[in-house]
């Protein structure tokens, strides 16, 4: 790469990846010599880049935190992605407008051929409108900074129409479609809670460090079950007007009773789901339990009978 300003660009390029570059991978991703490489280094420490080096076998460079932002250099890929993750900025309140105005300047500089990927994703998927929690951008800031400085955090609550002082350690932030949620250790009540942030209020860090703790699951896995356990389970016993073998796995718990009938127990958080999952087995059926399963197909019967 002979363009002396390209490869500077590119030799920036590479360097804004959160990683240290031996000198002689750099060399060999731009073409050029050892002494170019240190030369290209020092004009952009000139330019005000503070690139950093390191000595030995293991040694090399890596660009690291300045005065001053420098100019983001991105890959198509990476562009296209920041580009579709501004436009669906909804979920925290506060940061829509914010949002708009940096889409704005990344497509004014996008090249046409990324201008034009963009426009056309943007063109073809069809936004659903979803009512939904705001949250404000200034209470996940100080819940994270609670976390990453390990500090206890007190905060307003609001749960069953009235407000409490909560005292937590908090552990994790969890984003979960348009929630999202704080994972702590509840100090009251001496175990861990799951918290809506959009119903937290005035959080402050007490400047009290926080007791390392460890969660019975990783924070995903834990926040899964959690949130499934409160949820209503409704457990469904039918019986099907078919054959065992005619049942796709994963139903349910299946068991014959004759050639032509057999017995179905399974479970579901919603009546819906579970009345028409048994609809989809194309087969005749009687419902034994639980009475609000019958009363559910009875209506949607209803429905599809006036329809």
């Amino acid at each position: 790469m002979t363009d002396t300003p390209a490869r500077l660009l590119r030799l920036l390029s590479l360097l804004q990846t959160p990683r240290e570059w031996p000198g002689s991978e750099l060399a060999d991703r731009l073409g050029v010599s050892m002494r170019t490489v240190r030369r290209d280094v020092d004009r952009l420490r000139e330019l005000g880049y503070p690139v950093e080096a390191t000595m030995g076998a293991l040694g090399g460079y890596r660009l690291v935190a300045g005065t001053a932002m420098p100019p983001l250099l991105l890959e198509d890929d990476e562009a296209v992605a920041i580009a579709v993750g501004l436009r669906s900025a909804h979920a925290v309140g506060g940061v829509e407008e914010a949002a708009v105005r940096a889409l704005a300047k990344l497509e004014q500089v996008l090249p046409s051929r990324l201008r034009r990927r963009v426009a056309n994703l943007h063109a073809a998927t069809v936004p659903i409108a979803q009512d939904g929690p705001v949250v404000d951008p200034e209470v996940l800031t100080t819940i994270s900074g609670a976390i990453a400085n390990r500090e206890r955090l007190r905060f307003a609550y609001r749960a069953n129409s009235s407000d409490e002082k909560r005292h937590t350690e908090p552990h994790r932030l969890v984003s979960a479609g348009r929630r999202w949620y704080l994972l702590a250790f509840d100090l009251r009540r001496d175990d861990w809670r799951i918290f809506r942030v959009d119903r937290m209020a005035e959080p402050f860090p007490t400047g009290a460090r926080a007791t390392p703790r460890e969660l019975p699951a990783d924070a995903v896995t834990y926040f899964t079950r959690r949130m499934y356990s409160s949820a209503p389970v409704y457990e469904a016993d039918l019986t099907l007007h078919t054959a065992a073998s005619n049942v796709p796995d994963g139903v349910g718990e299946v068991t014959p009773v004759g050639d032509t009938s057999c017995r179905l127990r399974m479970g579901a958080d919603t009546l819906d789901w579970l009345a028409l999952r048994v609809i989809q087995l194309g087969c005749d059926f009687e419902v034994h339990s639980p009475p609000e399963l019958v009363a559910r197909c009875h209506e949607l019967g209803r429905r599809l009978s006036d329809a």
